[in-house]
């Protein structure tokens, strides 16, 4: 007897060679198997929009202000640890996180720690309260209450215009 091991690759292929024959002598197919959901949504918000308070400013003078973060992996909290960087200075870590969760700020589509580096801090501490609100939290929406008349409300921290819904 031949011992085989079965992993989820070769699984497909076992099932039909080990599938009874028909009554005509036809092996049977077997049923079709899902493609995998790697693309699919399954209602996890991954990405979240923004709209930094001031804006970077690329080399070319271009500011931009509207971009995206996504969740953090485990990966991503782990690897700033090991950063020469970060051990030298640990108040770099957040400069190499955020630059492994943005996946863009306008146009700029590679954002490194060197692009972090050059942001206005009003704009990187916004950034790093927006990563614990999404990470932690779940939303970009913050309770806040009016200063004149006393009132509490919820603003969404993506940079959403006031009105818009």
């Amino acid at each position: 007897m031949r011992r085989r091991t079965v992993t989820a690759g070769n699984l497909d292929e076992i099932l039909q060679a080990t599938t009874p024959a028909a009554e005509g002598g036809e092996p049977v197919a077997p049923p079709p198997v899902a493609p995998p959901a790697s693309g699919r949504n399954h209602g996890l918000r991954t990405e979240f929009e923004f709209e930094l308070p001031r804006g970077y400013v690329d080399e070319a003078g271009t500011v931009h202000r509207h971009g995206a973060m996504r969740l953090a992996t485990a990966r991503d909290e782990l690897r700033p640890q090991i950063d020469l960087r970060v051990k030298e200075n640990p108040a770099y870590l957040s400069v190499v996180l955020l630059s492994q969760v943005i996946t863009r700020i306008g146009t700029v589509t590679d954002v490194h720690a060197g692009v972090v580096e050059r942001m206005y801090a009003t704009d990187v501490a916004f950034l790093q309260d927006f990563y614990r609100r999404v990470n932690s939290e779940g939303h970009t929406r913050a309770a806040v209450t009016c200063p004149h008349c006393e009132g509490g409300f919820e603003v969404d921290l993506s940079g959403g215009r006031l009105g818009e819904s």
